[in-house]
């Protein structure tokens, strides 16, 4: 299993954990965030962007797989038009980390957290985005209003994720 961190800072050298904001976790336990090969596609965006992604699971139905993939892919990342410029000109840079100090928080989202420092053992820069979901496989789909298919997403028996949604446009 590989475990990356995703960003746009070249150069951390270390990663120290930091307090979570989230309400559902204990803010008394720093945690570093890592996420799983699987599901890095989700962050091959800018940090800000907000974005819809969803991918097929056990759990998917032909029905939702016929209304939400239109071809053999099955792995889709959805930006709002404003973000293509942005997502074009973004240079990301993802951090391995040794998987042996991580446990899993989310399966469904790949979320793995550690409670110690961690030094990355690689580095990859990506500087084309587009490039990089492609080569994994994922289709990238560009709306001009992510609201509409986070409701229908969100509806579905889709594994899927919501990201920055506060920076989306607002709904229509």
């Amino acid at each position: 299993m590989r475990l990356f961190h995703v960003s746009e800072e070249a150069d951390i050298p270390v990663f120290h954990p930091r307090t979570p904001s989230r309400p559902d976790l204990d803010p008394n336990i720093p945690l570093i965030w890592a996420i799983d090969e699987a599901r890095l596609p989700n962050f091959l965006t800018p940090r800000d962007c907000p974005r819809v992604t969803y991918h097929a699971g056990p759990q998917t139905t032909p029905e939702d797989a016929s209304l939400f993939f239109s071809s053999a892919v099955q792995h889709v990342v959805v930006i709002e038009q404003k973000w293509f410029e942005i997502m074009k000109n973004t240079t990301l840079y993802l951090y391995e980390f040794d998987p042996s100090d991580f446990e899993l928080q989310d399966a469904v989202a790949g979320y793995y957290v550690a409670k110690s420092t961690q030094v990355p053992i690689g580095k990859y820069r990506i500087d084309d985005l587009f490039a990089a979901l492609f080569q994994r496989g994922v289709e990238l789909r560009i709306v001009e209003n992510l609201w509409p298919l986070r409701d229908r997403v969100l509806g579905s028996n889709l594994n899927f994720s919501f990201c920055r949604m506060a920076f989306a446009q607002p709904r229509k």
